[in-house]
C-alpha cells in the first residue's frame, strides 16, 4: 500500500464546563471547548483535536476539508503545507493555526493506524515515557483548596506542581509561601503569571520567589514582550528557569523568541502551532540551541510527539485539559511515578472519541 485518499473529514465542538469558576493572572473561564476532527481513510479513523473557540470548526469545514480531502493519506507534510498555503489571505496565527493543529493531528493519526503502528513508532521514540507536571492552582481558588489540589498530585506521585499568580500581586507571595510549607522541599513548586506582571513587579516577584524555592517562572511578563523576557531570565535567581512561548502558532515566533535569548526553556503547544508538525519544528529549534523544550496542556495529545522528541523536558498535566481528555477520550493515559507512558498496544496516538458521553457536551 503506497497511497491511499482521504476520503472523509468530519468535524464537531465540545463545550465543557470547568468544575468550578478558573482565573489566572490575566483572564477567566468557565469551560473548556475541545474541538474534534475526524479523518477517515482504507478501514481507519484518525482522530485530532484543540481547544479553543467552537468557530474553529467551522473554520476547519469551510477552509481546511476541501484542501484535504482526497489527497494521498500518506503524505502528511503534503496537506500540511498546502493548508498553510489556504490560509494564507485569512491569518496565520491564531484560529487559524489551532484549526490546521486539529487537521493535522487527525491525518498522522491515521497514517500510523494504516500503518498498523503506535504514532511514537511512527515518528521514531527517543524515549518510552515523558515526565509531567500538574498544573492548576488557580488564582479563583483559595488557599485551602489550592494546597488541596497541588497536595494530591504529589501524593500522587507527581512531584512537580504549578501554581497561577498575578491576579492580586500583593497576595502572591504569601500564596506561594502557603503552597511551599504545605508541600514541603522535596516537591517542585512552579508559578505562571500569564503575563499579568510589568518589568519592575516580575523582577520582585522572582526574588521572592525565589527565596521559597520556586523554580520555574512562567511569562512574567507578555510574552510579547521579548526585552522583558530576557531582562526577568538574566536577573532571576540562580536556579529559577523562564518560560515562555505557548502562545507561538508558527517556526518563526518561536525563532524570534529563541534569537533574542528570552527564555531557559521554550514552550509549545501542538493545539495551537499547527499540530504536530508544527511541533516537531519548534523542537528541532530547541535541540539546535541546546535549549530544552516543555509541552504545553493538552497531555494526552502531546504524549506521542514528546517522546519522539529528546529536548522534551516535560508535559504541563493542565487540570482542564486532563479532566476534559478523560471524559471525551478513550485511551487518555494516566500518571505513573510522575509520567506518562504511552500504550504500544494501540495503534495511532490510542485516542478515541466517546460518542455517547461527548453528546451531552456538543455545541457545534
Amino acid at each position: 500500500m503506497t497511497s491511499l485518499p482521504i476520503r472523509t473529514v468530519t468535524v464537531g465542538a465540545f463545550k465543557v464546563p470547568t468544575d468550578s469558576p478558573e482565573s489566572d493572572g490575566t483572564l477567566e473561564w468557565d469551560a473548556t471547548t475541545m474541538v474534534v476532527v475526524e479523518a477517515e481513510a482504507g478501514a481507519e479513523t484518525g482522530l485530532g483535536y484543540t481547544y479553543g473557540d467552537a468557530a474553529i470548526a467551522e473554520f476547519i469545514r469551510d477552509h481546511l476539508i476541501p484542501v484535504v480531502s482526497d489527497r494521498d493519506v500518506f503524505d502528511v507534510p503534503m496537506a500540511w503545507n498546502a493548508m498553510q498555503h489556504a490560509v494564507r489571505n485569512l491569518g496565520r496565527p491564531g484560529v487559524a493555526s489551532m484549526a490546521i493543529a486539529a487537521v493535522d493531528t487527525a491525518l498522522w493519526d491515521l497514517k500510523a493506524k494504516l500503518l498498523g503502528l503506535p504514532l511514537v513508532k511512527l515518528f521514531g521514540a527517543a524515549r518510552e515515557s515523558v515526565p509531567i507536571y500538574g498544573s492548576g492552582g488557580f488564582t479563583s481558588y483559595d488557599v485551602k483548596r489550592l494546597i488541596a489540589q497541588l497536595d494530591g498530585w504529589a501524593s500522587a506521585g507527581i512531584k512537580q506542581v504549578k501554581m497561577k499568580v498575578g491576579r492580586e500581586p500583593e497576595q502572591d507571595v504569601s500564596r506561594v509561601r502557603a503552597a511551599r510549607e504545605a508541600l514541603g522541599e522535596e516537591v517542585r513548586l512552579f508559578v505562571d503569571a500569564n503575563g499579568a506582571y510589568d518589568r519592575k513587579q516580575a523582577l520582585s516577584q522572582a526574588e521572592s520567589f525565589g527565596a521559597l524555592g520556586v523554580s520555574w517562572f512562567e511569562e512574567p511578563v507578555s510574552s510579547d514582550d521579548l526585552e522583558g523576557l530576557s531582562l526577568v531570565k538574566d536577573r532571576a535567581p540562580a536556579g529559577m528557569d523562564v518560560a515562555a512561548g505557548e502562545y507561538g502558532y508558527d517556526a518563526f515566533y518561536f525563532r524570534r523568541m529563541l534569537d533574542a535569548g528570552s527564555v531557559d526553556v521554550l514552550q509549545a503547544d501542538a493545539t495551537r502551532c499547527a499540530g504536530y508538525s508544527g511541533f516537531l519544528k519548534a523542537a528541532a529549534l530547541c535541540e539546535a540551541r541546546s535549549l530544552p523544550l516543555s509541552a504545553h496542556t493538552a497531555p494526552a495529545l502531546h504524549l506521542p510527539v514528546c517522546c519522539a522528541s529528546a529536548c522534551v523536558r516535560h508535559i504541563e498535566y493542565f487540570h482542564d485539559h486532563s479532566r476534559v481528555e478523560s471524559l471525551l477520550l478513550d485511551g487518555a493515559p494516566a500518571p505513573k511515578d510522575g509520567a506518562l507512558m504511552p500504550d504500544l498496544s494501540r495503534t495511532g496516538h490510542g485516542l478515541s472519541l466517546k460518542r455517547a458521553d461527548a453528546e451531552r457536551y456538543r455545541v457545534a
